[in-house]
C-alpha cells in the first residue's frame, strides 16, 4: 500500500508498506480522506516524540476492510470515520472499534472533516465547560476547525452571546459565517471588550493569552485550558483569586481520554457525528490536499495560513 512516511530527517515521503492487519478489538480501516489536523505539527516537530520513520495521521474516513479478534465481522464493508494513533496517511489505517463509527449516508469527504475537533469542540462547550442557556461564550483561535465548531455547539446549547477572536481581517471574515456575535483581531483582546466579562472561555493558545483571558471571566465563569499554540511555558493561576469569584480553570485532553475513557469519547463523537449529519452543525472543508502535499498542508496549518478544516484524499 502507499502510505507517508515522516523520516528521521523530518521529512514526508510517500512509501509502499505492508497492509496492516487488525489485532484484537481493532478494525482495519481502507482510507478514502485523511483528516489534517494540529497533533501532525506538534509530531513533526518533535512536541510528541515517536520512533522514526513513522506514518503519521490521526483521522480518517472510509470502509472497514477487515475486522480483528472480538469485532463483529459484519462490520466488513461498512462506511466509517475513525480516530487513529497514527497511520491515517496510508491506504490502510488501524483503528479501536471503538473509535470507528459508522456514517450512514454522510458523505466520506464530509465525515473526514470531523476527526478529532468534533469530539473536542462538543465536549468543550457540552462537558468541560457545561455552557447554560443565556451565557456568553469567548473563543480563541475562532476560525479554526475546533472554533468554527464550538460556536456552532455553543449556540445550540443556548449562548446568548458568542465572541470570537481570530489573527487577522480574512480569518474574521471567514469566521463570520459561523454565528459569532463579533470578532475581534487579536490585538484587539482584551481591550476592545471594554469591560464586558464573560461566562466561558475557551483557550487553545496558552501564555499571555491565558493569563489575560482568565481576568476576563465573570464571576462563577469556566476558562478551558486545552492546547498550547503560542507557548508551552506553564501558566500559573492564583487559586484564592479563582476562589473568592467563583472562577474555574478546567483542561480537556481528547487524545487522554481517547486511552482512559475511549467509551466517553465514543459518545461525544456520536453526538456531534449526529448534529452534523442532521444539519444542525456544518463542517467546513475548506482545502484538500494529495498524498505528496502533506508537507505543505502541515506547513500551511503551522503558520495560520488555512482556516476551518484541511484534508488529505487518500484514495
Amino acid at each position: 500500500m502507499k502510505a507517508v512516511l515522516l523520516d528521521t530527517d523530518d521529512h514526508y515521503r510517500v512509501a509502499e508498506l505492508d497492509e496492516p492487519a487488525p489485532g484484537p478489538g481493532q478494525v482495519a480501516i481502507r482510507v478514502a480522506y485523511a483528516g489534517i489536523q494540529w497533533g501532525d505539527t506538534m509530531v513533526r516537530d518533535g512536541h510528541f516524540p515517536v520512533r522514526r520513520p513513522f506514518v503519521p495521521g490521526f483521522e480518517a474516513s472510509g470502509h472497514v476492510a477487515a475486522v480483528g479478534e472480538g469485532v463483529d465481522a459484519s462490520r466488513v464493508g461498512e462506511p466509517v470515520t475513525a480516530l487513529t494513533t497514527a497511520g491515517a496517511y496510508a491506504e490502510v489505517v488501524l483503528a479501536p472499534a471503538v473509535l470507528a463509527f459508522g456514517i450512514g449516508d454522510l458523505p466520506l469527504r464530509t465525515a473526514a472533516g470531523l476527526g478529532w475537533g468534533a469530539p473536542t469542540a462538543y465536549d468543550l462547550i457540552n462537558t468541560a465547560a457545561h455552557v447554560r442557556p443565556g451565557e456568553s461564550v469567548l473563543i480563541h483561535a475562532a476560525a479554526g476547525g475546533v472554533g468554527t465548531l464550538a460556536a456552532q455547539f455553543a449556540r445550540l446549547a443556548g449562548a446568548d452571546r458568542i465572541v470570537g477572536v481570530v489573527g487577522n481581517g480574512l480569518r474574521a471574515d471567514y469566521a463570520a459565517q459561523f454565528g459569532y456575535d463579533q470578532l475581534l483581531l487579536r490585538e484587539e483582546f482584551p481591550t476592545k471588550l471594554g469591560d464586558e466579562k464573560f461566562d466561558v472561555i475557551l483557550d487553545p493558545v496558552g501564555g499571555s493569552t491565558r493569563h489575560t483571558s482568565l481576568k476576563q471571566l465573570a464571576e462563577h465563569g469556566r476558562l478551558v485550558a486545552y492546547g498550547n499554540l503560542s507557548t508551552y511555558e506553564p501558566v500559573l493561576a492564583n487559586t484564592n483569586d479563582l476562589l473568592m469569584h467563583g472562577k474555574s480553570l478546567v483542561t480537556y485532553n481528547s487524545n487522554l481520554l481517547s486511552q482512559t475513557r475511549p467509551e466517553r469519547l465514543a459518545d461525544s463523537v456520536r453526538r456531534a457525528l449526529g448534529l452534523v449529519a442532521d444539519g444542525q452543525v456544518r463542517v467546513d472543508i475548506t482545502a484538500e490536499y494529495d498524498l505528496a502535499d502533506l508537507a505543505l498542508a502541515v506547513q500551511h496549518l503551522a503558520e495560520g495560513t488555512t482556516h476551518g478544516k484541511s484534508i488529505l484524499r487518500v484514495a
